[in-house]
């Protein structure tokens, strides 16, 4: 097997197990409030809202120390211990406790900042400037497959009932967990690549090339990974871009990037005009106090008798602008940082983190009009920010980045 043909290989298991674990994890996101409801008559009183809180509020704070862990430990083992924290976390609702469950949720947090640091690192590492566009394409495209297979398969298991007996939580839990613990295992299937991008690829990723360190250098590899990060944060080409993160938080598009002479902005000019399409049908879709209404409903007006395919399509724009600002993202952060990745994808999930947690927030007190105008005009900035890191992307690289010699 080429060495092209390897790295693509290991973009392809690397989003295999992603789809894996993802299918899993976030079934069981969007079945916890349902489970957690049904669980709360016993001596479970838990809440997913806090669960959720926890999780952003503790992944924040871990995107900080996240890059120094993948130097140490390198990307392969950093996701596969991560995954055996998601898999944990699923594991708990088989016999949940609330202890065990808020317990879970903060390593999960720990181990969220650290997966997705190293899943930029690994993706870096197995692309070049050429390449890095579609293996983001692929990357992402089979991570969105596991919403897909997630929710079919709870539609299939639990379609009717409206309550959720402790024989059928079981056997899902059981079955999400093993799905977990497959894409975890799927991990060891990726390869070292036969040449690196860059000699300072190596020193930042330490990819299990068997030399063992010493205590004393694997220390200083981790403190530099946290000066890297720190002195990054403050970087013009890593503040313009968290402007384009703050508002993220498809497979074609990243296949796109390869031979289009225009760059990534007219994927994401595609991006915001879909979801500035799919903020005016929501608008004219959804009554007002929607978000804050009760769980009952409310009996308030839309501007238009609300339809049910409308709100499907608006989902479906979400989900195409989505694809187009994320692969973008990882594709133009692998193309701008491929010396030392892990940084600045530990920036990248950090400020997304931050922005989904006050979002998480904000959304049970504003009314839907509030809520739109937000993510517009964030969006609109965030798109302008983008641009302007693309258009200076080249001159960047070529004077070799001021960071790559931190």
């Amino acid at each position: 097997m080429s060495s092209e043909s390897k790295k693509l290989f290991n973009i392809i298991i690397l989003g295999v197990a992603f789809m894996f674990m993802f299918t899993a994890f976030q079934t069981c996101g969007n079945v916890a409030q349902t489970v957690i409801t049904n669980l709360n008559s016993t001596d479970f009183h838990g809440s997913g809202y806090t669960s959720m809180a926890i999780i952003y509020g503790v992944f924040s704070a871990s995107n900080l120390i996240s890059p120094s862990v993948v130097a140490i430990v390198g990307p392969q083992i950093s996701m596969f211990v991560s995954g055996i924290f998601y898999s944990a976390y699923i594991a708990v609702f088989i016999q949940p406790f609330t202890w065990a469950f808020y317990t879970a949720s903060v390593f999960i947090g720990i181990a969220a900042a650290v997966l997705w640091t190293a899943q930029g690192s690994c993706l870096t590492i197995n692309s070049d400037e050429n390449t890095i566009g579609r293996n983001s394409g692929v990357f992402w495209a089979l991570l969105q497959f596991s919403l897909f297979f997630g929710n079919l398969y709870i539609y299939l298991a639990w379609q009717g009932k409206t309550h959720i007996s402790e024989g059928d939580r079981r056997t899902v839990f059981i079955a999400l967990t093993v799905i977990s613990l497959v894409g975890t295992v799927l991990f060891f299937l990726i390869r070292k690549p036969e040449e690196s991008n860059t000699h300072g690829e190596e020193d930042s990723t330490n990819e299990n090339l068997g030399d063992a360190l010493s205590s004393q250098s694997k220390m200083t590899r981790a403190v530099d990974a946290f000066k890297r990060s720190m002195k990054l944060c403050l970087t013009k080409e890593i503040l313009l871009l968290s402007i384009t993160t703050a508002y993220t938080g498809g497979g074609f598009f990243g296949l796109v990037n390869k031979n289009n002479r225009f760059g990534r902005n007219p994927v994401v000019t595609l991006g915001i005009v879909v979801h500035f399409v799919a903020f005016y049908l929501i608008f004219f879709n959804m009554p007002n106090n929607a978000p804050i209404a009760s769980i009952e409903g409310t009996n308030d007006q839309a501007y238009m008798n609300p339809s049910k395919e409308l709100a499907i399509f608006c989902s479906f724009l979400l989900g195409l602008g989505d694809s187009c600002f994320n692969t973008q993202l990882l594709s133009i952060l692998g193309f701008l940082y491929s010396e030392d990745s892990a940084p600045a994808f530990a920036i990248f999930k950090f400020v997304q983190s931050i922005c989904a947690a006050v979002a998480y927030f904000y959304s049970n007190y504003l009314l839907l009009q509030w809520q739109l105008l937000i993510m517009v005009v964030v969006g609109f900035f965030g798109t302008i920010s983008f641009f302007t890191v693309e258009w200076e992307a080249p001159a960047f690289v070529a004077r070799g980045s001021d960071y790559s010699s931190i």
